[in-house]
C-alpha cells in the first residue's frame, strides 16, 4: 500500500502507517482544517485501524511548529498509580500487573486542539475530527497484514488476558488479512469522547467504566489516577545541524538522545563520506553508542530526578563524543535493549503549519488487557520502570516512566522543513539518524531516504545477541568492512520491519511539500 513515488503538493500533506487513517487527515485538510486538526483525526483513526501499535489506552507526543516561529511540544505520558503493588525482580511485561500507568494520548489531543484554536484559529469542531474513527470502529475495516502478523505471533501470549480474545478474536479465531473487523465497544467509547470532550476519558462516565474494568482485571489504576492525568505543554529541546535546528521533546523521552547523536554527527563532514558505505554506517553506529550510554545513565522523569539536558547537548559534550569516535575501530557495546512499537503521524497544511506525532501502546498489543466493556486496550509502558529503588527510573507512585518515543522536526530560517518520526523503541534514534542524514546531508527525497538499507544495534525479540543488525541489501563488502572494524554484524532481510516504520514530510521554502511513509509499513503519504 506504500507510495511508489513520493507524494507532492502545495495544498498540505499527511502521512501515517495506515492509508485509511491518512485519508481521514487529508479529508480534514480538504475541509479547511489545519495540521493539528488533521493529525487528531489520523491519530483517532489509527487507534481503530492499527490496534496492535496504538490506542486510546496509550501515550502520545507532539511537536508543533509554524512559519511564524512557534515551536511547542506536548508530552503525553501517563503516570504510575498512586497505590502500587509490591514487585519482585521485574515488572511483568503483560497482563494487569503491567497496566500500572495511566494513558495520556487523549489528553494530548485535547491540548493540541486548544493550541489549534488559540494559535492557529482552528475552525473544525472537536466532534467532527472523530467521524472517520467512529465509522471505522462501528462499521469495520479490512485487517492489515501488520495486525494479522503481530496477533498471530503473540497468540499464545495474549489469548487468555482479560478481554483480549473477545475484542480481537470475536469469532474464536484471529481475523484473516482483509477480513472486515469491527469494534463496537470501542466505537461507543470514541463516541463519548467526541460528544463530551477529551476529559470524558479521565473524569466522566467513560473514565469510571475504564477504571472499573482495569481494577476488575487486577490493575492498580483507579478513577483518581485517571483524573490526575495531564499531558505537558513544554518548550522543545534543540540542537544545531547543518545551518538549521533539530527539535525534539524533553525527558523522560529519549529526544535528547536523538539530538545528541545528530549533534555528534554534525561535527563530521558527512558529505565527503559515501552514503551507504562502511564508513557511513560505522560513524552512525558509533555516535549512537555514545548517546545511549548517557541516556541509560540519566534520562528519567525530571520531576523525580534531575536530568542534565543542557550539559548533554552542550558543544563541549558533543565535541567530546565526536573526538572519542575511532573511525577504524568499533567500541565495545554492553547494552540492555528496550522493545516497543509505535505509529508516526505527520501533517502540514497550506499555511505551513506542521506537526509530528507519535502514539504508542509500548509493546505490540500493550498489556494485552482490555478495560472492561470499553473496548480500550491498555498499554504496558509501566513495565519500562526499574524495580531497583536506587535506579533513576525506579518505579514510584505518580512517576512517569522513561519513554523511547521522540518525534521531531527540522527547522531552518524559522520554518519547519522536515517532519519525521518512527516506531522502534531503541531503534528510533538509530533509524532517525539514518533517514535524517540521508535527507539533510545527502539531499535525498523522502521515499528514497526511507527505502535505503538501515541498521539496528542491539537485541531484538528474535535475536538476543547485541549484534549490529544490518539489512542485507547494504552489500557484502559493507558487511565485511564493518566486521573488520570489530562490529558483530548480523544480516536481516532487506526491507525488514525490524528497521522501523518511519514517515517523513519535507516542506520546501516555496511551501510545496513531498512525503512518504516507510515501504516496510502499510502506510501512505497523501497530498491535498
Amino acid at each position: 500500500m506504500h507510495n511508489l513515488k513520493p507524494a507532492g503538493t502545495h495544498g498540505g500533506m499527511v502521512t501515517s502507517p495506515h492509508a485509511l487513517a491518512s485519508e481521514a487527515g487529508r479529508d480534514v485538510l480538504r475541509a479547511g482544517g489545519n495540521a493539528i486538526e488533521a493529525a487528531i483525526a489520523i491519530g483517532a483513526a489509527l487507534c481503530v485501524t492499527y490496534p496492535h501499535f496504538t490506542g486510546l489506552g496509550g501515550d502520545a507526543f507532539w511537536v508543533i511548529g509554524d512559519r511564524q516561529g512557534m515551536l511547542r511540544t506536548v508530552s503525553g505520558i501517563g503516570q504510575a498509580a498512586a497505590q502500587l503493588p509490591a514487585f519482585g525482580d521485574a515488572i511483568p511485561l503483560r497482563g494487569a500487573a503491567s497496566a500500572i500507568t495511566t494513558a495520556a494520548t487523549v489528553d494530548t489531543w485535547h491540548q493540541a486542539y486548544e493550541i489549534s484554536q488559540n494559535a492557529w484559529g482552528g475552525k473544525q469542531s472537536w466532534s467532527s475530527l472523530f467521524d472517520r474513527a467512529l465509522e471505522l470502529a462501528a462499521d469495520g475495516f479490512p485487517v492489515t497484514p501488520s495486525q494479522h502478523f503481530w496477533q498471530t505471533m503473540r497468540a499464545d501470549e495474549l489469548r487468555t488476558l482479560p478481554g483480549f480474545a473477545a475484542t480481537f478474536a470475536p469469532h474464536g479465531r484471529i481475523p484473516a488479512i482483509d477480513e472486515r473487523f469491527m469494534q463496537p465497544a470501542l466505537a461507543k467509547s470514541i463516541d463519548r469522547i467526541a460528544r463530551f470532550g477529551a476529559r470524558e476519558f479521565y473524569d466522566g462516565e467513560l473514565a469510571e467504566r475504564i477504571a472499573y474494568g482495569l481494577q476488575q482485571a487486577g490493575s492498580p489504576l483507579s478513577s483518581t489516577d485517571l483524573a490526575r492525568t495531564r499531558a505537558r505543554n513544554e518548550p522543545p529541546l534543540r540542537v544545531a545541524y547543518r545551518g538549521g535546528e533539530l527539535v525534539s521533546l524533553q525527558p523522560p523521552t529519549q529526544g535528547v538522545t536523538t539530538l545528541q547523536i545528530m549533534g555528534t554527527l554534525e561535527r563530521f563532514d558527512l558529505a565527503s563520506i559515501p552514503e551507504g558505505s562502511a564508513d557511513y554506517y560505522h560513524l552512525l553506529v558509533e555516535a549512537v553508542k555514545r548517546a545511549f550510554v548517557e541516556r541509560d545513565r540519566f534520562v528519567c522523569d525530571p520531576e523525580f530526578n534531575s536530568v542534565p539536558v543542557n550539559d548533554m547537548l552542550s558543544p563541549a559534550t558533543l565535541d567530546a563524543h565526536a573526538r572519542s569516535i575511532d573511525l577504524h575501530e568499533a567500541r565495545a557495546w554492553p547494552h540492555v535493549f528496550r522493545p516497543g512499537d509505535t505509529v508516526f503521524v505527520g501533517a502540514t497544511d497550506r499555511e505551513g503549519r506542521s506537526v509530528s506525532v507519535l502514539q504508542t501502546v509500548y509493546f505490540d498489543w500493550g498489556s494485552g488487557v482490555v478495560a472492561g466493556e470499553t473496548g480500550i486496550l491498555w498499554h504496558n509502558r509501566g513495565a519500562s520502570f526499574s524495580t531497583n529503588p536506587a535506579h533513576h527510573n525506579a518505579v514510584q507512585p505518580c512517576k512517569r516512566p522513561f519513554h523511547t518515543l521522540n518525534p521531531g522536526m527540522y527547522v531552518k530560517d524559522g520554518r519547519p522543513q522536515l517532519l519525521f518520526g518512527t516506531q522502534g523503541a531503541d531503534g528510533q534514534p538509530q533509524t532517525l539518524a539514518a533517514i535524517l542524514t540521508r535527507l539533510i546531508d545527502y539531499g535525498m527525497d523522502p521515499l528514497s531516504a526511507l527505502a535505503r538499507p538501515r541498521f539496528l544495534l542491539g537485541k531484538t525479540f528474535s535475536d538476543t545477541r547485541d549484534a549490529l543488525k544490518l539489512e542485507a541489501d547494504a552489500g557484502a563488502d559493507v558487511f565485511a568492512a564493518l566486521a573488520a572494524r570489530g562490529h558483530e554484524v548480523s544480516a536481516i532481510a532487506a526491507q525488514s520491519p525490524l528497521a522501523g516504520h518511519p514517515g517523513v514530510i519535507r516542506i520546501e521554502p516555496d511551501g510545496s511539500a513531498s512525503g512518504a511513509h516507510d515501504p516496510r509499513s502499510d502506510g501512505r503519504a497523501l497530498a491535498v
